[in-house]
C-alpha cells in the first residue's frame, strides 16, 4: 500500500522553500546595498547571486561594517 505523505513534508516542497528562503536573503543584502551605496553594479549581483543561504547570511552581517562598495569588492574576492 502506498503512504501518503503531506506535501509540506515533501524533499520537494523543502528545497523549494529553502530556495525561495535563499532567494528572498540575497534580495534584501541587495536592497540594503542599494540603499547604503547607490546602484550596485550588474557584475557584483551577479556574484551576489550565486551566494548560498549561508554566505548571504554572512554577507548581510559583514555589510554593516563597509564604508565603500570597494569593502564588498573585497568581501566576495575572500
Amino acid at each position: 500500500m502506498v503512504e501518503l505523505v503531506p506535501f509540506n513534508q515533501t524533499r520537494f516542497y523543502r528545497e523549494v522553500k529553502e530556495e525561495a528562503r535563499e532567494e528572498e536573503a540575497r534580495s534584501l543584502v541587495i536592497r540594503l546595498l542599494s540603499r547604503r551605496f547607490g546602484e550596485v553594479p550588474a557584475p557584483i549581483k551577479a556574484q551576489i547571486e550565486q551566494l548560498n543561504l549561508e554566505q548571504t547570511e554572512s554577507l548581510a552581517e559583514a555589510l554593516l561594517d563597509f564604508s565603500a562598495i570597494e569593502d564588498l569588492s573585497a568581501w566576495l574576492q575572500q
